[in-house]
């Protein structure tokens, strides 16, 4: 079904490093079909109301806001830690070599808020269970996900559904 967004979506092989097949969005982003497309389905794909859809930087961003607009909803930015003013409310979560930490502002969500987490792709999990986690500390109800792409082989989604999120994902690619 989703054939037609597989194809906008350009893979570049030994990027960042040998080995990795990068699935690179900016083709799909350059099509106005294909990011309409895109939108209209991860829309329709909404299980319910959201009071926020929370986007992961960078690309994230660009889904979450424009979700958020038929959604009726406000975009909450999760952001790397150290690039928002203000107080905030931060989680650290595992990379392959080292950690990384995530940051919301500690106000960006009234306890009980109903939010969408999005992001432009989906592999091993650790940035979206972090931002889950990040999430939920803040009092926000966390039950879906959505990404443009999941790479299914390294098990992210999977590991999201065992903490109880209904993640759906336009395409997957074989591999990493």
């Amino acid at each position: 079904m989703n054939d037609d967004l597989k194809a906008l979506i350009r893979t570049i092989p030994d990027f960042p490093k040998p080995g990795i097949q990068f699935r690179d969005i900016t083709t799909l982003l350059l099509s106005p079909h294909g990011l309409a497309t895109c939108v209209e389905r991860m829309v329709a794909a909404v299980d319910g109301p959201v009071d926020l859809v929370a986007g992961v930087e960078a690309r994230g961003f660009l889904f979450a806001a424009a979700l958020a607009i038929p959604l009726k909803a406000g975009v909450l930015l999760i952001r790397k830690d150290g690039k928002l003013p203000g107080a905030t409310i931060a989680e650290d979560y595992a990379l392959e070599y080292g950690t990384d930490r995530i940051a919301i502002h500690a106000d960006a969500c009234a306890p009980g808020a109903r939010v969408l987490l999005v992001d432009d792709l989906i592999a091993t999990g650790g940035t979206a269970r972090a931002a889950v986690r990040l999430l939920r500390k803040a009092g926000a109800v966390v039950e879906q996900a959505q990404f443009v792409v999941d790479l299914p082989d390294l098990g992210g989604a999977e590991l999201l559904r065992a903490e109880g999120i209904s993640v759906t994902s336009l395409v997957a690619f074989p591999g990493h």
